[in-house]
């Protein structure tokens, strides 16, 4: 007789961390790319999320979002971030052009309990390709970016959080009266993650 093997998408702590530390590596390569903070050849196209996605081939930067995302997902599992943020500046005077804002809300109760949730992976896959996709089309609503630029990453924690020493204490790196468009939000059922960039107001919008 026939038979077949089910199995239920079961999300643990550890795994929804790796989701979404995973996630920003992929979303910040994707920022960097589309905001042409690096040249085009720097990066190379690989398939993620149902999507050609570009990585950087740059050592330095590859490293850099690397020690990143581990770190990130370290403090998701422990449910101690709040919030990352990608910080686009320009590179002549420091001044902040676009802030993406990613928020994350954790269920206390997996971190505390150490229970799992259920949700199909292909659901979140499509959640975050949504996200990619509207990164991918910034371009025709972000304004150009006319300067050499270079970025930067803030992570809020909470405050009983010991700061490695790789990172150092920061000011929020605030945008004056800024624009903001909100995107769309990926959730794993123990993590949800909403995403926001706001940027600098041009100064023909103010006349």
């Amino acid at each position: 007789m026939a038979s077949r093997t089910i199995a239920k998408d079961i999300i643990t702590l550890r795994g929804s961390a790796a989701i979404v530390s995973e996630f920003f590596g992929y979303a910040a390569n994707s920022i960097l790319y589309n905001r042409g903070i690096y040249s085009e050849e720097s990066f190379a196209k690989v398939k993620k999320y149902g999507l050609s996605m570009l990585l950087t081939q740059d050592e330095g930067v590859k490293t850099f979002i690397a020690n990143i995302t581990s770190q990130l997902s370290e403090w998701l599992e422990a449910g101690k971030l709040q919030r990352v943020v990608l910080v686009i500046m320009s590179k002549a005077s420091s001044e902040v052009l676009e802030r993406w804002n990613f928020n994350i809300e954790t269920d206390n109760e997996v971190v505390e309990k150490g229970v799992s949730r259920e949700k199909s992976d292909k659901e979140i896959m499509r959640e975050i390709q949504a996200i990619m996709r509207q990164i991918a089309s910034c371009i025709t609503y972000l304004p150009c970016l006319e300067e050499s630029c270079v970025f930067d990453v803030l992570a809020y924690t909470d405050t009983d959080v010991a700061v490695p020493f790789t990172w150092i204490e920061s000011d929020a790196k605030l945008i004056k009266n800024p624009q903001m468009v909100k995107l769309h939000s990926f959730d794993t059922k123990i993590h949800k993650v909403d995403t926001l960039v706001s940027y600098k107001n041009d100064e023909w919008d103010e006349e």
